[in-house]
């Protein structure tokens, strides 16, 4: 068994004494409630996570009033336990003390009970967390933390078993011990536990209010952004990809840190650094190798419990799949690699299989446990494999392209599926191509899934969060530009309609999430949090960029301006995480450091600058401004805690040099009367195929014709200005089957010298693009041809047109 979260519970402040020391344990067995007793007050509750432990025996309250009252009319203390739907530790605490009778009455008699699902309600996770992080522990979940009745965290720790142990000669105090030391403390010191909590509530929010001296002092400029690269590249772990210590040897967890890559791949872009490539392909590529992308069914595990990206923390999570597939897009994009399509189209594949709802928003998580045992649902024995794929070359041609020849590499008896080697290397190692060797994995492994598709499913949370949608929104509104695919537009359109209709308020106000009691209806609940207005901004944003309808600019607009008016520090700069008419806890939260997500600050400067660079609205760049002034010297003193940040700051740089803005200003919808008008109005674009079936050697030329009309261009492929890469012509074809090879071939067009921007290519009156395709043996069925460009002449754009020819 891995040892999952640190377990230590003595307060620096005054509890020293527990004797609560920090270890690992293993999972230990329990029987779970039955079902049939008397449910709780979460019963009520429309979160999954609240919903799992309806039937504890424990009298768990939701957060709220009610549960204080209790707690001040009857002199209790409060204990409350902060987890989510997909916390593997969480299960195991239910499964060992909330559903255990003895603890539950320790807890019921001696306490008020809160569950919160921290998905739900992230301030009161991060204000608890904080106070656990003041008290110089690792943080974790479940959170479980005492709290004095007006909501002072007195102490708190992680996960605890329910029993003492002996761990290397020393009693670490179980679950029920601490409650009675709690419980002592308060009957006979109760003013102790009072100071206790009056000291470490005002440790947490001096934490929380934290900030450098100086901020004035540290200029906005490219050294900033500089130097969080190069922490960065300090942190890379060369041989395996991702990054880590490297003077521990990259020990520990091993996270993808989409921030990381993010910043990776706009300053390669920029910059055209190889070292700078490097890095991110190595990531990428070893990412996409390992356990924690499931090789079977797409998608990414949470995190690799080790350095080599082979046994992954098993859970799935939206917004690491959102980011990630958005990440993965731009380096296809960037370097054309096949494996990086590969990875976006399985991994929207999964979203659109397993965590789309039928309305089109994006579920939250999927488990990492089924049947009470982590990883269940995605590893195979070898008689497991050998019994799907009973041809003895199939079974040994997965096993080998996937590991599997090898020993076990999962708890000494599982296959946790993964590339010892790039397909393309297997592929010439087994004298074939790549597309041969994919066309020859592909029933086979359709087969391993079907199987694996009727094995205990891991629970599914179905709470739609809003930010995450916005994260999902962005990854499909980028694959479809990236990949030239309509459809992965569609479905960022769908699931952005569903947001805007059903979890913003008549005041235009976001909620944070949408689910539906038992029994009862859906509905949006609780108010939207920062970061809910900055990720939903993003993914509008990114679908202005793919479809150039306005209405997504008008949405992303409306959704920065309310975020700013209830949101916005308008004394120091920046934005508080929740709005200034919030529920009133002890202390107030202002996110500045990028963790799994990017922080709701670097979001809303991204977001600003975005804005201002669309629509000249210099109001953004003022609000910009501001929050990377506020967070500048926080930037210059840890650089990697602010990656999305320095990102951030160097789309701004570029902006207030007039690059972006001029750029943004050519590809600007027109404004005039009547509407936009789409670019294919004035180009007509035809094409043949020659010959018009493939013959025995499967080959086709197809020849794509636009007439342009005088006075309009289309941007060339290459356009030769990175900016203009979005908007470049581009043909794809795609026959029923997979090809076995396509190859197109660009005319370079004329050169355009801008005063402001430089040198660039378009296309002018008619322009021919040869295409050659090798159909898939025995394929003869029509050939899709798709031609995506974009039109403008001096005065203005047209919106981008996609063209669809289907040829004999």
């Amino acid at each position: 068994m891995r040892c999952h979260m640190m377990i230590r519970a003595a307060s620096v402040l005054l509890l020293a004494g527990f004797g609560i020391g920090q270890t690992c344990f293993a999972e230990a067995g329990g029987a779970r409630a039955d079902k049939d007793v008397p449910t709780n007050r979460l019963a009520k509750e429309s979160s999954p996570y609240l919903l799992q432990h309806a039937h504890n025996p424990v009298d768990w309250y939701p957060w709220g009033p009610d549960a204080f009252a209790k707690a001040k009319k009857e002199g209790k203390l409060i204990f409350l336990s902060i987890g989510y739907s997909s916390c593997h530790w969480c299960h195991v605490m239910e499964r060992e003390s909330f559903e255990n009778a003895e603890v539950a009455k320790l807890l019921n008699d001696w306490f008020v009970c809160i569950k919160v699902d921290r998905e739900e309600r992230p301030e009161i996770d991060a204000i608890y967390m904080m106070a656990l992080n003041v008290q110089r522990q690792r943080g974790g979940w479940p959170l479980s933390m005492f709290l004095t009745a007006d909501g002072k965290p007195i102490v708190g720790g992680t996960y605890w078993p329910p029993d003492d142990r002996q761990v290397e000669g020393e009693v670490v105090r179980g679950f029920k011990s601490i409650l009675k030391i709690i419980h002592e403390f308060q009957v006979n010191k109760p003013q102790d536990l009072e100071t206790q909590a009056h000291k470490l509530a005002a440790a947490t929010k001096a934490a929380l209010a934290e900030s450098i001296p100086g901020v004035a002092l540290v200029d906005l400029n490219r050294k900033l952004v500089t130097a969080a690269v190069e922490s960065i590249k300090e942190e890379f772990d060369s041989e395996f990809g991702g990054f880590g210590s490297p003077s521990s040897h990259f020990k520990g967890p091993k996270f993808p840190v989409p921030s990381y890559l993010e910043l990776l791949l706009q300053e390669a872009s920029r910059t055209k650094s190889a070292d700078l490539v490097a890095i991110l392909t190595t990531s990428l590529d070893r990412m996409a190798q390992g356990g924690i992308y499931d090789q079977l069914g797409g998608g990414f595990h949470r995190y690799s419990t080790e350095r080599t990206w082979t046994v992954p923390h098993f859970e799935k999570m939206l917004y690491d799949n959102a980011q990630l597939a958005e990440v993965y897009a731009k380096a296809y994009r960037l370097t054309g690699d096949p494996l990086y399509r590969r990875v976006v189209e399985e991994t929207l594949a999964f979203i659109d299989r397993e965590m789309t709802s039928p309305e089109g928003g994006f579920y939250s998580a999927l488990d990492a446990d089924s049947s009470g045992v982590e990883g269940q649902f995605y590893v195979w024995t070898d008689g497991e494999l050998d019994a799907v794929l009973t041809n003895k070359a199939d079974a040994e041609l997965v096993k080998r392209v996937f590991g599997a020849n090898n020993a076990p590499n999962f708890e000494a008896r599982y296959h946790i599926l993964l590339l010892p080697k790039p397909l393309a290397a297997v592929a010439v190692d087994l004298h074939m191509s790549r597309a041969q060797l994919q066309t020859r994995l592909a029933p086979l492994l359709q087969k391993l899934l079907q199987v694996r598709s009727r094995r205990p499913r891991p629970f599914l949370d179905t709470k739609i969060l809003t930010g995450w949608n916005g994260e999902m929104i962005a990854g499909y509104a980028l694959a479809g530009q990236a990949l030239a695919e309509p459809r992965y537009v569609a479905s960022a359109a769908r699931a952005a309609d569903f947001i805007l209709k059903n979890l913003r308020s008549k005041e235009g106000r976001l909620l944070r999430a949408y689910g539906s009691q038992p029994g009862g209806s859906a509905e949006g609940r609780l108010n939207g949090y920062l970061d809910d207005y900055t990720y939903l901004s993003h993914g509008l944003l990114c679908l202005h960029d793919a479809t150039g309808d306005r209405k997504w600019l008008d949405a992303a607009r409306e959704t920065t301006d309310t975020m700013v008016r209830w949101y916005a520090d308008s004394d120091a700069g920046g934005f508080f995480y929740t709005s200034s008419d919030h529920e009133k806890l002890f202390a107030r939260t202002k996110d500045q450091y990028d963790s799994v997500q990017p922080s709701g600050n670097s979001a809303a400067a991204r977001n600003l600058v975005r804005l201002w660079t669309k629509t000249g609205d210099t109001r953004y760049r003022d609000l910009a401004e501001k929050t990377l002034k506020s967070f500048a010297a926080s930037l210059k003193s840890n650089p990697t805690g602010m990656t999305a940040l320095a990102a951030a700051l160097a789309l701004y740089l570029d902006a207030r040099a007039g690059k972006s803005e001029l750029v943004a200003a050519k590809n600007e919808l027109p404004l005039q009367g009547g509407g936009a008008k789409k670019s294919d109005s004035v180009v007509k674009v035809s094409a043949k195929a020659a010959p018009e079936k493939p013959g025995a050697d499967g080959k086709q030329e197809v020849t794509v014709t636009l007439k342009i009309d005088e006075g309009w261009h289309a941007y060339a492929n290459p356009p030769g200005l990175e900016d203009l890469e979005p908007v470049q012509t581009t043909v794809t074809l795609k026959p029923t089957v997979k090809p076995e090879e396509v190859k197109v071939d660009y005319p370079k067009g004329k050169v355009i010298n801008d005063p402001a921007l430089g040198k660039y290519n378009v296309y002018e009156g008619t322009v021919t693009i040869k295409a050659t395709v090798r159909r898939a043996a025995g394929d003869t069925s029509p050939l899709e041809v798709t031609v995506k460009f974009q039109t403008c002449n001096d005065k203005q754009c047209l919106l981008p047109a996609t063209k669809t020819i289907k040829l004999p």
